[in-house]
């Protein structure tokens, strides 16, 4: 039966990956980003506009004039519009999307394992802190890869002029304002949650470990007389 230092150290890194997914599930279903955008019929006049708020999946566009169509809470639905333009943008946002699939997987993997190391003991087998270890490690490394994506889609990208473009291909589009929403930025904490869990499952090894040397020490420090007896 596990100790309760153990059971406890296990408990609460469990915790801890259950409240990073429920903010991970909660910012996939929130908005991303917003942008706002001059829009006209060419390089020279730019009397419309377009504004857009997004999610990984859908959302709504304000357009006034842009060129010569108004249009208030259009929704937006984000793979179905990036796709009629086939490029990086699409890709790189399915990529995104992708990563965030498999950092749930990775949480729920480190939910699991910790739960089966708080009532058992698996050892140095993959079902022990090894596994904590690569499950968390995985949806550390592959949501901060996320982030980077979705920033790069979004500012080099040209992400939000191609949501523009494929429902208005005439457009001209220039002053583009891009703001990241709640939705990215809970990608934060989601983070760092899995490097808190990383850090208190270490932890907990790291002073077992101690605690089994130190209990060790008067055997190997003995005198070979006693030993001998």
């Amino acid at each position: 039966m596990p100790s309760t230092e153990k059971l406890l150290h296990f408990l609460s890194s469990s915790l801890i990956c259950a409240a990073g997914v429920g903010l991970l599930g909660y910012g996939m279903s929130a908005e991303w980003a917003s942008a706002k955008m001059a829009c006209g019929p060419n390089n020279s006049e730019f009397n419309g506009s377009s504004s857009l708020r997004i999610g990984l999946f859908s959302g709504t566009e304000d357009k006034i004039d842009c060129p010569r169509i108004s249009k208030l809470g259009e929704e937006v639905q984000v793979f179905n519009r990036l796709g009629k333009i086939a490029g990086a943008p699409v890709i790189l946002h399915a990529l995104v999307v992708i990563l965030l699939a498999l950092a749930l997987a990775g949480s729920v993997g480190s939910i699991l394992v910790s739960l089966y190391n708080s009532f058992s003991n698996p050892y140095q087998t993959y079902m022990g802190p090894i596994g904590v270890y690569t499950c968390s490690g995985l949806s550390v490394c592959v949501a901060s890869l996320a982030l980077i994506l979705y920033v790069a889609n979004a500012y080099i990208g040209q992400m939000f002029e191609t949501l523009v473009k494929a429902d208005t291909p005439t457009a001209v589009l220039k002053d583009i304002n891009i703001n990241l929403k709640v939705g990215f930025f809970l990608l934060i904490p989601y983070i760092c949650f899995n490097m808190v869990i990383i850090l208190v499952v270490y932890l907990y090894v790291h002073t077992a470990y101690t605690r089994r040397k130190e209990q060790e020490k008067p055997t190997e420090d003995a005198p070979k007389e006693i030993m001998m007896y």
